[in-house]
């Protein structure tokens, strides 16, 4: 029988062979490169002119996705690999990000003493946070398989940033494999320079702009994910450069979905749980449904009251139903009464109009604050948000305290050397009524504590005198201790007497929606939530956190359990985060309106000293011995700024009273009588070296050297030739100060011949000296 194939049949036939041709022989995985050595790639032009670089298939090709992302001179390889089957029992989706900045990416050798990169910095975990929240909403919700993506630096220049195209290449390399991923998405980093947005902005553009914003969306312009500080930014101009960064996000998308559609692989399918019986969902709910109605309505509850309530419920019901289900795992009868109390948590609030606690939508909790707690704290403050307790604290030290960045960190910070501010943030398992371990700084507590810092800096000023510490010790935990972070932080600065530039204050923003089958474009229903509780955030799409002072935002922060979330609700849910900054700010104002003027006891001081350069010598002392006594005695430390400055730190007024006595009395001596330049002085020598002989010309002076080749007409090695001894006295001829180090310039050997004037004595007294 003769085959007829029509267009349309032939261009499918052509498709599906050129995809049999760039599969991988032998069982490789991964994106193969064409028969003539290239690799697929693409170039995404933006909207100012500035290109990104995409290309696949020619490096690291046994993962199931590898993509490279390229900006000037910076390149991103990200693989992306999953195991072929679910681990059993998984009840969530396991995705590890690993970004790693390296050293010889950018031409360096790390300074530590092994010289290689060892565990990775708070950037890299940062960063890595920042590409986990970007690609995690857009997994398929059954997908349970072990994923790891692991970002390589290829290259690295001291202009484009790495985070955003790893954030890209991340995308690509999904898209590209068979994971089972509801991509692709775009990122670009968004600045503000005089009121024009600036798209994937340098590193120098970085430094002058209000605004560093990254913003990850996907198709049909949804916001999967903001991140971003800013230097007071006004509402207006936010908004306009998330719309800005949204809408170039789709030049990247638009590419890697044309790579996808030519050398995309096939994605597996993915292994859904067994459909529960509808007679068990049903028993389930009936059993449930009116208990946890009425714990949901009951506003008299308290975090921990709520939870013992459902528990109690879930203990209950799995025991009743699995009497009459008993082929049925209880693992089953858990996840089924999950989704029930889910499924009503949210009801309640579209049908009620009521939230949990009683609150209505744009309510805030009861807030209460308190400053000054303890005296010898430099700064302190107590804040309380509904059952959510933070207690902060200020401490002031010298600028030799600032914490010093190696070398990759200060590159990507814009050349800044060292940190004198830093805000640590501290989260102990009572915070929650739980017992744990507490040791080392988990991923959790980095992020909440820099998105704090971020939020207090830009309040900071930038010539301020002292290194500030700002601690944040979270003692209850029910809803945004983050942001709680930020108006207690806020309190303690100006309690401690730093002279920000306007209080700050930070909300927790949430999101309830109505949609179907994954359509987030067309919400049927939403409702945002203002200072959301534990329980909100956990049963909701999405947690955005806003901070800034009354004039405009200094950071923000959107994660979403939904893929993406239309413009119109990101704009709604800013207003919501404005009015309730303002109604924080008021509350905030009754318990300390701007930074203390009046000083405490407990301040530490810092002064200026400035010392002729003759006179560093008394000052330092043998081998520092002075500095060393001094802060030792009173705990005052002095730095050397230049040659004539030192930089005195000291814990208290009293420590720095104490300590200009000490340094009084090393400095204070007999008047230093006025030396005549050509004059001729008897010097008393002091000691012998190789060099020459250190001399004195009066009582209190310093020892000076005159070295060999002033000694004698002759030139000599030591002089012990010349049958010079200590405590001779010889005939020297003044010169000045030598201009740079100020030391004397003394000279023997000018001497040396006819006489030249009559000979000095300074051994007496400065009046009889004659000069």
């Amino acid at each position: 029988m003769a085959m007829i194939f029509t267009r349309k049949s032939l261009k499918l036939l052509n498709y599906r062979l050129k995809c049999l041709s760039l599969s991988c022989p032998g069982g490789r995985r991964g994106i193969q490169s064409s028969s003539n050595g290239e690799a697929p790639s693409v170039e995404v032009n933006f909207s100012n002119g500035r290109n990104m670089t995409f290309s696949s298939g020619r490096l690291a090709r046994f993962a199931n996705g590898t993509a490279v992302c390229q900006m000037g001179d910076t390149a991103v390889m990200v693989t992306a690999v999953a195991k072929a089957k679910p681990n059993p029992g998984q009840g969530f989706m396991p995705l590890v990000v690993d970004y790693r900045l390296k050293n010889a990416a950018s031409g360096r050798i790390p300074m530590n003493f092994m010289r290689r990169e060892l565990g990775p910095s708070e950037k890299e975990i940062l960063s890595a946070r920042l590409i986990d929240r970007s690609l995690r909403p857009l997994f398929h919700k059954d997908y349970r398989t072990e994923t790891q993506l692991v970002c390589n630096m290829l290259a690295m220049d001291a202009v484009h940033s790495p985070d955003v195209l790893a954030i890209n290449a991340a995308s690509m390399a999904l898209s590209l494999s068979d994971i089972p991923w509801n991509g692709p998405i775009g990122a670009v980093r968004v600045g503000l320079c005089d009121g024009e947005v600036l798209i994937n902005p340098t590193r120098r553009e970085l430094q002058t702009s209000q605004l560093d914003l990254v913003v990850s969306a996907t198709k049909q312009n949804l916001v999967v994910m903001l991140e971003g500080k800013g230097n007071v930014v006004l509402q207006q101009d936010l908004l306009k450069a998330i719309k800005q960064g949204t809408r170039e996000a789709q030049f990247i998308i638009h590419e890697i979905e044309r790579l996808q559609k030519a050398y995309g692989r096939q994605k597996r399918e993915v292994e859904v749980a067994a459909e529960v019986d509808p007679e068990l969902g049903k028993a389930v709910r009936s059993m449930c449904e009116m208990r946890l109605r009425e714990i949901f309505q009951d506003s008299t509850h308290d975090k921990m009251s709520r939870d013992n309530a459902v528990n109690e419920v879930r203990s209950n019901v799995i025991d009743k139903v699995w009497s009459s289900f008993p082929d049925t795992e209880p693992s089953l009868i858990t996840e089924q009464f999950n989704q029930t109390s889910r499924t009503i948590f949210r009801e309640l609030i579209f049908e009620r109009g009521l939230r949990c606690d009683g609150r209505d939508y744009d309510q805030l909790r009861n807030i209460s604050c308190q400053v000054d707690m303890y005296k010898p704290l430099h700064g302190s403050a107590l804040f309380q948000r509904g059952q959510t307790q933070v207690f902060c604290t200020v401490s002031l030290d010298s600028q030799e305290s600032a914490m010093k960045l190696d070398s990759l960190a200060a590159l990507d910070s814009g050349g800044l050397k060292a940190k004198n501010f830093m805000l640590h943030y501290e989260f102990p398992p009572y915070a929650t009524g739980e017992v744990g371990r507490i040791g080392p700084v988990g991923r959790r507590e980095m992020g909440h504590g820099a998105l704090a810092e971020r939020s207090l800096l830009p309040t900071l000023p930038n010539d301020y005198p002292f290194t500030v510490r700002l601690t944040s010790e979270v003692l209850e935990s029910n809803g945004s201790s983050s942001m709680a972070s930020v108006c207690g932080g806020s309190l303690a600065l100006m309690d401690a007497g730093v002279p920000v530039s306007a209080p700050a204050a930070g909300v927790a923003i949430g999101l309830v929606t109505k949609f179907e089958n994954d359509d987030t474009k067309h919400l049927q229903d939403y409702r945002i939530l203002t200072d959301i509780l534990g329980i909100e955030d956990y049963m909701g799409d999405m947690d955005m956190k806003v901070a800034g002072t009354r004039k405009g935002f200094t950071a923000i922060q959107a994660d979403l359990k939904i893929p993406g979330i239309p413009l119109k609700v990101v704009m709604e849910s800013l207003q919501k985060a404005t009015d309730a900054k303002s109604n924080i700010l008021d509350i905030m104002s009754e318990a300390i309106r701007e930074p203390r003027k009046y000083p405490k006891e407990s301040w530490p001081v810092s002064e200026t000293l400035t010392v002729e350069p003759q006179q560093r010598a008394q000052l330092i002392g043998p081998s520092g011995l002075h500095m060393k006594r001094i802060y030792l005695e009173t705990g005052t430390s002095l730095t050397a700024v230049d040659e004539t400055h030192f930089n005195v730190f000291a814990p208290s007024q009293a420590a720095m009273d104490e300590a200009k006595e000490l340094i009084e009395g090393y400095m204070v001596k007999e008047r230093v009588p006025d030396l005549e330049f050509g004059g001729i002085y008897t010097a008393k020598i002091t000691e012998l070296r190789d060099t020459g002989v250190m001399v004195i010309l009066y009582p209190s002076m310093p020892p000076a050297l005159l070295h060999n080749s002033q000694l004698d007409q002759r030139k000599i090695a030591h002089p012990s030739t010349l049958n010079l001894e200590v405590g001779q006295e010889i005939q020297v001829k003044y010169f000045g100060r030598d201009p740079v180090s100020g030391f004397m310039r003394l000279s023997r050997k000018v001497l040396q011949g006819p006489a030249l004037g009559i000979p000095r004595s300074l051994n007496k007294s400065a009046g009889e000296s004659g000069t």
